[in-house]
């Protein structure tokens, strides 16, 4: 069984689709063991609770770089016997010492459509923002690998939504997490506990079942 960690910072309603498509079934040989979050009182915290699913809280405040906030972190994945990472709304920058430790293991979701509104400062509603000020005419949302480049990792999944005429960035916002982030989110983690996912290079292959 694949142990699984969910990374949050803020409200998880990306960790509310994982839970949902858990108690579903649809995320055969895995199993949410653990969620832990950068910062105390995070909504999410309480999602876990509910669910029955240990909450931890490693804050971001508590360590002097981002690195030594890391290496706190990837011993406490260590220790809880994590397989697969799942960065769920975490708004901490993340060191070297994870994806070393968790290569190829460590899923984010991104509310674009990579390589799109994509790297350093895009996160949240400026995603959105930036999509609708250039005018596409689609965005989505992606699922790839965490690798040392910012939003840079092997893409796993990929779905488009269609922006519409007065779309705000919160309309839109809402409307990607609907219809992309907690469709993928649940699918590429299942996929990945089912152990059909092969990295080559940049290029992940998904092996039919």
């Amino acid at each position: 069984m694949v142990r699984i960690a969910v990374l949050v910072s803020g409200g998880g309603t990306n960790l509310q689709a994982l839970i949902d498509a858990q108690a579903a079934g649809k995320i055969p040989g895995g199993v949410l063991a653990a969620v832990i979050a950068s910062k105390p009182g995070a909504y999410a915290l309480e999602r876990a609770e509910k669910a029955g699913i240990p909450g931890y809280v490693i804050p971001r405040s508590d360590y002097a770089s981002s690195r030594d906030m890391t290496i706190a972190l990837t011993q406490k994945l260590k220790e809880l016997e994590i397989d697969l990472v799942v960065l769920a709304g975490f708004m901490t920058i993340l060191t070297r010492e994870i994806t070393d430790a968790y290569p190829n293991a460590i899923l984010n979701v991104h509310p674009a459509l990579i390589p799109s509104f994509c790297g350093q400062g895009y996160y949240g509603l400026k995603v959105h923002a930036e999509a609708l000020q250039y005018g596409v005419k689609l965005t989505g949302a992606t699922v790839h690998f965490v690798s040392e480049d910012c939003d840079g990792g092997p893409i796993v999944l990929q779905k488009a939504v269609e922006i519409r005429e007065g779309d705000t960035p919160e309309v839109l916002q809402r409307r990607v997490m609907e219809q992309a982030e907690w469709v993928i989110l649940p699918k590429a983690v299942a996929l990945f506990c089912q152990g059909r996912l092969r990295v080559d290079g940049r290029i992940v292959h998904i092996a039919e079942t």
